[in-house]
């Protein structure tokens, strides 16, 4: 006959077997969603457009910023985290990215949104290359699961443009 301790180590160790099972059929049913998320931004307003004494450009704008994101919330997310980035050339740079506002929606039921702001994190350049300057906003995407693998992805929104001089 077998020992407590030897009965209670097969049970503990079946039961850990089944955890790690039933964590990696939940991750693997996460790549059967195709989410289909939509945004849109509209620019209204440029608050202010200036040079500062060091030299670079900084602008604040006025933001209407919808979406919805319902479709990236499975029974395995935890929640999604969501920033909007300008995106631009400059000579020096092939790829400039600017962080302008970030939240994070804990459940579903708030990834169905429309927001009037501006921007939250400074939008400077350094240097003075955004007068008259196209740029992208693109909303990006970290959806964070409870168990399984981060996954990202993005909407670039394109046609945006700085006035030439400084306001």
């Amino acid at each position: 006959m077998h020992s407590f301790g030897y009965r209670l180590n097969a049970l503990l160790t079946f039961a850990v077997t089944i955890l790690a099972l039933m964590c990696a059929m939940a991750s693997l049913s996460d790549n059967l969603n195709s989410p289909s998320p939509s945004a849109e931004i509209q620019i209204m307003n440029i608050n202010w457009f200036q040079k500062q004494p060091q030299g670079n450009d900084e602008v604040s704008l006025t933001m209407n910023i919808s979406a919805d994101l319902q479709s990236l919330f499975t029974w395995n997310t935890k929640q999604v985290y969501i920033f909007v980035a300008a995106e631009y050339e400059t000579p020096k740079n092939s790829l400039n990215q600017v962080s302008l506002w970030d939240a994070i929606i804990p459940v579903k039921e708030h990834a169905k949104f429309w927001i009037h702001t501006s921007n939250k994190y400074r939008f400077v350049d350094q240097g003075n290359n955004l007068r008259g300057k196209e740029f992208n906003l693109t909303l990006h995407w970290h959806v964070m699961p409870k168990t399984g693998k981060m996954f990202a992805d993005k909407i670039v929104m394109t046609g945006y443009s700085l006035p030439e001089e400084y306001r």
